[in-house]
Order: C-alpha cells, then sequence, then structure tokens
C-alpha cells in the first residue's frame, strides 16, 4: 500500500483510468444518449488515450496533471474537456513543488481541481453534474487516517454520489433542456468521475 502518489504510481493510474474508461466508453455513452449528446464515453476515451500517448517521464506531480489537464482540453470535445482539463491544471498548480503526494498533499490537489470545475462550470452539488461525485469525494479525504483508506472512502463517495443523481432534476448542460424527463438517469460525468477516483483507489491500495 502506498503512502505517497509519486510520478510512477500516478502514472500507473492513469493507465488504469484510461483503460476503464475505454472499456466503459459504451456504457457512458448510453448514460449520455438518455440526457445529453450521446459522446461522453466515445470523447472521454479518446482524450484518455491521447493523455498516455503523451505521458513520459514528468518531473513531478504538477508536470504530469498539468500534461494531462491540456491534452484533455485539446482533444475531448463538448463540455468535458474544458471541465476535466480544467480538473488536473488546478491540481497541477495546487502540487507545485511537491516531488509526492501524501494524503493531505492529495486533498489539496483535488480540492482545488474541483473549486476549479466548479469556477469554469457554476455547477453545484444537486445540480446533476460532475460535482455530485467530486465534491463527497472531497469532503471523505478529510477523515481518513491514511492514504490508501482515504482514497478508498474517497472512491466510494463519488460513487455513492454519482448514483444519488439518478432522482435530480439537471440545472446544467444540456440534460437541464430536459426537465423533469432527465429524473431517473444517472449522470455520465459524474459516473466517469467516479471511475477515474476509483482507478487511483486501486493503483494505490
Amino acid at each position: 500500500m502506498a503512502d505517497q502518489l509519486d510520478v510512477p504510481l500516478l502514472t500507473a493510474w492513469l493507465g488504469r483510468a484510461a483503460a476503464a474508461i475505454e472499456a466503459q466508453q459504451g456504457y457512458l455513452s448510453d448514460l449520455d444518449a438518455a440526457i445529453g449528446d450521446g459522446d461522453h464515453g466515445a470523447n472521454l476515451a479518446r482524450g484518455f488515450k491521447a493523455v498516455m500517448a503523451k505521458l513520459g517521464t514528468s518531473a513531478d506531480p504538477a508536470a504530469l496533471f498539468r500534461t494531462v489537464g491540456m491534452t484533455l482540453i485539446g482533444t475531448v470535445g463538448g463540455a468535458s474537456g474544458p471541465l476535466y482539463g480544467t480538473l488536473f491544471v488546478e491540481m497541477a498548480k495546487a502540487a507545485a513543488g511537491r516531488a509526492t503526494l501524501d494524503a493531505a498533499g492529495w486533498h489539496a490537489a483535488l480540492a482545488a481541481g474541483v473549486a476549479g470545475v466548479v469556477a469554469r462550470g457554476k455547477a453545484a452539488p444537486g445540480d446533476k453534474t460532475m460535482i455530485d461525485a467530486l465534491t463527497p469525494a472531497v469532503a471523505a479525504l478529510e477523515a481518513a487516517a491514511s492514504l490508501p483508506e482515504a482514497l478508498a472512502s474517497s472512491a466510494a463517495a463519488a460513487r455513492e454520489g454519482a448514483e444519488a443523481t439518478a432522482p435530480l432534476v439537471a440545472r446544467k448542460g444540456r440534460a437541464s433542456y430536459l426537465g423533469e424527463r432527465a429524473i431517473g438517469h444517472v449522470d455520465p460525468g459524474a459516473t466517469s468521475s467516479a471511475m477515474l477516483l476509483a482507478a487511483l483507489a486501486e493503483a494505490a491500495g
């Protein structure tokens, strides 16, 4: 079990995330087809494939996150590219100067990333977006005693947050045009965010 997130472990995380998104891209796109454009899975899979092609030997977590963020902004279409890209770019800023991230360092980085997504997308918890998975994921990091425990708790909170979007009325994005017709459908962005954090918990623990 890891007690620090270093570049090799973070690279392994991104590889797991890319594989999970590739394997589940049809599912993610099906979720999106119910309330959006139907391309969330394909777009994210393309973006993370590009990320894996660009990952060399980053000097530190900040450099790695910056590469991921800029690649996603450049390759993922729709709203997902800017939002996921912002998540990683803001994480890079928070991780600057650190060779590794302990539990507190990861908490600070993820919190900064989520704050960036909130600022860019203007979404709040309950709006049926990726914020519904990411906000509880950040909160879950505060109580854990070790990094693996923190990541496992964070991933579980993200999964529960994503599942809890089903009964919500969407207030942001294309899904917001559906009104109550979006009820009963899980948000694809929240689902992919939960997948991302699940991959990190697996890589570290």
